[in-house]
């Protein structure tokens, strides 16, 4: 995975859950100002645009990752981040599925059903994205022998981690 794709899928995950959980908290932890106001604070709508405007972009973003990296690990059954990285899978697509149809669904109790599962489906991807990313640190460092994994002793060789793109060698720059 490049750095971009990387840092794109971090950020849009980032933003689109904060958006999320700012907008949950506001509809329903806050009173609103006055007894017949629409919205429990005036930025409500707002941060529901900001959401709405981010979640495209995070989809975009998981599609940049979708065959270089998700479906090739999931292939090659790699051993880190495994479960973490099949949680995220099965729960992008539900997650954006309830998205959507929380904006065009109307009927009151199937409105409500899709709000808690997207809520739910939101959770758990932004859990399990902290997870992966501890998983995958996790892995590198013992890779590196930060925490006595050995270094590069059983190490696979730079072919068989990235098939078809050979590693640069680094510079040595005094």
């Amino acid at each position: 995975m490049t750095r971009f794709e990387r840092w794109s899928v971090y950020l849009t995950s980032i933003v689109t859950t904060a958006t999320g959980v700012v907008y949950y908290a506001m509809k329903h932890f806050l009173e609103p100002p006055e007894p017949w106001a629409v919205v429990n604070h005036p930025w409500q709508p707002w941060v529901l645009k900001a959401h709405i405007v981010a979640a495209p972009l995070l989809v975009f973003a998981i599609g940049l990752i979708a065959l270089r990296h998700v479906w090739r690990h999931f292939q090659s059954r790699t051993p880190y981040g495994r479960r973490s990285g099949i949680t995220l899978a099965l729960m992008t697509g539900p997650m954006i599925l309830t998205g959507y149809l929380i904006q065009v669904i109307t009927h009151e109790g199937l409105l409500r059903a899709m709000a808690l599962a997207h809520l739910g489906f939101g959770v758990v991807y932004a859990l399990g994205l902290g997870v992966h990313q501890v998983a995958i640190h996790l892995m590198h460092a013992r890779r590196r022998g930060a925490l006595g994994g050995g270094g590069a002793v059983g190490r696979e060789p730079a072919a068989a981690r990235r098939p078809g793109r050979a590693r640069r060698p680094r510079s040595v720059e005094a």
